[in-house]
């Protein structure tokens, strides 16, 4: 499967004209022209999703472009600090299991057609392994979003739980603009009348089968099966530093393989049974494109982001300190829909409200509400700010107990959570973290033993010793070999040595004093979900109940199935612009070992630090199993409205 590195830049120049080589300017004598099936949707950001697949498609399948990604994705692998879990992964988690070579072998010999068959047969082989840390991301071919006019969300009414068209879905979709309905209105469909429809079956199944469906083959990033089927509804979170929606995995899908859905329903208001062919149509996300050529160029074709750098050669400061994170990737952000007027909170923000946390006091006067929507925040020291000034405004308020809200909260920066963990239990806790671990694999040994080598002269990246502290919080000295000796492992009978274990060094980072002492009653702090809480989110939900023994209530969920508390818990993610990065700047880039460059504009992303339990640390955070203290259905008052659900959940948890 491996090929030389002057043998990819051969290939890259060949591919350059193959591939990336437009149509020729005169067909051939007694020929008609040949009809770009990209130019025809240029420059619209909503089109059919057949001619988004006629783009797609336009594009044969390239053996050299295989082996690329496959060989760069087997060594990757090599990093996943989970890929002997996946052999038999355990309960309640048995859908995430895969043998992840033999499924590599597997796509390694299937026939494809076009381009767009093999990255998708990839795309959904990592989306179903169900770790949002480590997916394969095709920037060409996730380029639209399909979206349904109908979302869809669990309801109970008369204590009976059913799948419905969301009651406000008009609303909802109308945010999308005149260039979405336009299409609907073009093609005669009357998306309005069915919101707050019953749905009984989809594409001929059971209605929450098929959801069942979607949340094992679409939703993928968790492994608790769910919490994706919370990620298959309509829900709301905080985009950028604004409430929006989203529209959900069944609705909304990053990909587009079907041109619509048929349903089964009964329309509000009504009690007769009808059969409804819903349209998706496709929204576009990439980059600007005329035709098919400039689409694979502007699109598809490996750019000056897509692989790393060595840092070395390219005049960066030493000592280079990036913030680890954990957390997916949502490419639906990139176009999201606002919540609608009616569907905000009512109770003013206070101060502290102005990127990813919005804070409110209830109209009850007591109960303070921190919605922590991301842990990627557009400012990281503006974040811990945001926290000191809510909790001030808070206790000058007067606030009893504090409910704080992680919805759709994707993760972030790993020292944002462990800084928000230290500021509520206060600094008396000591150590805010989880003690961490890489796996041992031969090239990480060598990439540790080079920045050992380098001594102060080191270049700061991830993998150096100067990262991570001691169990005593000391930092670790350039010259110290975590990898030496490796900590034997053994998961699922294969030996997969670890490195020694370390603690993280966020409490450097930390630009505002913390308390000594919680600044509220710990036993009056609570949090709210829907289970789509991933990686910094997830690890910051259990370090507040593994230590504290916080409440936590989950909403949602389908009736009959557990929801645990939090989606997935790796302890740091690496893109592969950013592993790749790490081999090339001590020196290893040549080793049989390193991962070749990609020719295309792909990511390819792992979990690279595992986070072992507070509570059994012979296990990690990821596989264990945690269910919340309480759990309710969303109804028609709570479902996408924040403040009806938070002084519901304050009535509940702060009994």
């Amino acid at each position: 499967m491996a090929f030389s590195r002057q043998f990819e830049v051969l290939l890259l120049a060949l591919l350059s004209t193959a591939v990336l080589a437009a149509p020729p300017a005169h067909p051939p004598p007694g020929h008609p022209p040949a009809v770009d099936p990209c130019a025809k949707i240029a420059g619209q950001t909503f089109v059919l999703p057949a001619d988004a697949l006629a783009c797609y498609k336009a594009f044969p399948f390239n053996e050299t472009l295989r082996q690329n990604v496959l060989t760069n994705m087997e060594r990757v692998f090599d990093f996943f600090t989970f890929e002997d879990f996946y052999l038999n992964s355990p309960p309640p988690f048995q859908e995430s299991t895969n043998n992840i070579r033999a499924t590599l072998a597997q796509l390694n010999k299937t026939r494809f057609t076009t381009d767009y068959d093999f990255n998708v047969a990839v795309y959904d082989f990592t989306t179903q392994l169900n770790d949002g840390h480590t997916r394969y991301f095709p920037a060409c071919y996730n380029a639209f979003q399909n979206v349904l006019p109908a979302p869809v969300v669990i309801l109970e009414e008369n204590g009976i739980q059913n799948l419905f068209i969301a009651p406000d879905s008009v609303e909802f979709i109308s945010q999308l603009g005149t260039g979405y309905t336009g299409i609907l209105d073009q093609l005669g469909f009357d998306w309005k009348r069915l919101a707050g429809a019953k749905v009984l079956n989809i594409q001929g199944m059971d209605a929450f089968d098929y959801v069942d469906l979607i949340a094992r083959t679409v939703s993928g990033n968790y492994l608790d099966h769910g919490v994706r089927v919370n990620s298959v509804m309509t829900s709301y979170r905080i985009s950028s530093s604004a409430f929006s929606q989203r529209i959900g995995d069944l609705a909304g899908p990053l990909n587009v393989k079907d041109t619509s859905l048929t349903f089964q329903l009964i329309a509000a208001n009504s009690t007769k049974v009808e059969t409804v062919q819903i349209p998706f149509v496709a929204d576009y996300l990439g980059e600007e494109f005329t035709d098919k050529a400039s689409f694979w160029a502007n699109n598809c074709a490996a750019n000056d982001e897509t692989n790393g750098v060595d840092i070395r050669s390219q005049g960066f400061a030493r000592k280079l300190k990036k913030q680890p994170k954990a957390g997916i990737i949502d490419p639906s952000h990139q176009n999201a829909i606002a919540l609608p007027d009616p569907f905000l909170p009512t109770a003013p923000p206070v101060d502290g409200s102005d990127d990813a946390i919005k804070s409110f006091i209830l109209p009850d006067k007591k109960t303070g509400v921190m919605f922590v929507g991301t842990f990627s925040p557009e400012d990281f020291d503006q974040f811990q700010a945001d926290v000191v000034s809510a909790v001030q405004t808070f206790k000058s308020a007067g606030v009893q107990q504090v409910l704080i809200d992680l919805t759709n909260n994707g993760g972030g920066f790993v020292c944002l959570g462990q800084f928000l963990h230290q500021f509520l239990a206060g600094s008396e806790i000591g150590y805010p973290g989880f003690q961490s671990s890489v796996r041992a694999n031969p090239l990480a040994q060598k990439i540790v033993a080079a920045h050992v080598a380098m001594g102060d002269d080191d270049v700061g990246t991830f993998y150096s010793p100067a990262n991570w502290a001691f169990f005593n919080d000391t930092i670790l000295p350039n010259t110290f070999n975590y990898m030496t000796p490796a900590a034997p492992f053994t998961v699922n009978g294969v030996s997969d040595p670890t490195s020694q274990r370390f603690h993280d060094t966020c409490v450097e980072s930390f630009s505002q004093p913390i308390p000594k002492s919680p600044p509220f009653d710990l036993r009056k702090v609570a949090i709210v979900n829907n289970g789509n809480c991933a990686s910094t989110c997830a690890m910051f939900s259990t370090l507040m109940f593994e230590r504290h023994q916080t409440k936590i209530a989950v909403f949602g969920g389908k009736p009959g199935e557990q929801l645990q508390f939090k989606g997935m818990a790796g302890n740091q993610v690496l893109e592969w612009a950013d592993i790749d990065t790490e081999i090339k700047s001590v020196g290893l880039n040549d080793d049989p070992l390193a991962p070749p460059d990609l020719l295309v504009n792909s990511n390819f992303r792992h979990n690279w630090r595992t986070a072992w339990s507070f509570l059994d640390e012979s296990r990690p955070i990821a596989y264990v199993s945690e269910l919340p203290l309480l759990r309710f259905p969303y109804t028609k008052d709570t479902y996408n409205n924040p403040q009806n659900l938070w002084t519901f959940a304050a009535s509940q948890l702060f009994k």
